[in-house]
């Protein structure tokens, strides 16, 4: 059986199983995303774990996802200069243009015995990003959800130990979402006088510099047969 084929296999199987729980199912790039309410995660979970149409006996990765910015850009390739680092650009303005769908748990699960994948997403708000933790499931989801609380604020109910796993004991917010500064809110130092390590408001002013594109470049085109030595500036 080809790659093909076994991917509409499961893809039927997914459809007949939770087309009638509001499950949306797409196909790209030889690969099955299956979105789920987050009301109907839990089930749905535990029925990709034990069915035997899929067996998906591992959860390889879980993380978070934020599309508060989605398809907003800081600069255009186009209008960048052609001389390095040379110029800062304006941040583009952070929206929320559909707060009930701003962030996102995605899960990739694996199945070795029948040979295939499968990407899981959820949408959860921006009021109130919870959804039911899976590792009752799949205990290696721990780390998992732990990282995808502490660097976008995703509440996973039901985890047995919810806490940071990556930033510091105090950290104030969550990293990796959009509306999170460059720079951060503090920064830290050891101080020799007190002999520990203290926080201090950023003294760094947030910039976002535009990388040198080099667009229609003959050296790179094909069938040239030339590669030109570039000036210093050009390095």
């Amino acid at each position: 059986m080809t790659l093909e084929q076994r991917l509409d296999e499961l893809v039927d199987e997914l459809q007949e199983a939770f087309g009638d729980r509001g499950c949306v199912l797409e196909r790209a790039r030889g690969e099955v995303t299956m979105e789920v309410p987050r009301e109907h995660l839990l089930a749905v979970m535990r029925q990709l774990h034990q069915g035997k149409p899929f067996q998906f006996e591992q959860c390889i990765d879980v993380c978070g996802v934020d599309y508060s910015a989605y398809g907003m850009a800081e600069w255009s390739a186009g209008s960048a200069s052609d001389s390095g680092f040379s110029r800062g650009a304006e941040r583009a303005t952070i929206g929320d243009p559909d707060p009930a769908n701003r962030f996102a748990v995605v899960y990739h699960l694996q199945s070795v015995a029948l040979n295939h994948r499968l990407r899981v997403r959820t949408r959860l708000d921006s009021d109130e990003p919870v959804v039911a933790s899976v590792v009752d499931i799949w205990s290696s989801a721990n780390w998992f959800e732990r990282e995808a609380f502490d660097l976008f604020g995703i509440l996973f109910d039901g985890h047995p130990d919810l806490r940071r796993i990556l930033t510091d004991y105090g950290f104030i917010g969550h990293p990796f979402r959009k509306d999170f500064p460059l720079e951060g809110h503090v920064e830290m130092r050891y101080d020799p006088e007190q002999k520990r390590v203290v926080y201090e408001p950023v003294k760094l002013d947030a910039r976002v510099l535009v990388p040198r594109v080099v667009l229609g470049d003959s050296r790179y085109e094909a069938g040239t047969g030339t590669v030109t030595e570039g000036s210093e500036e050009d390095v």
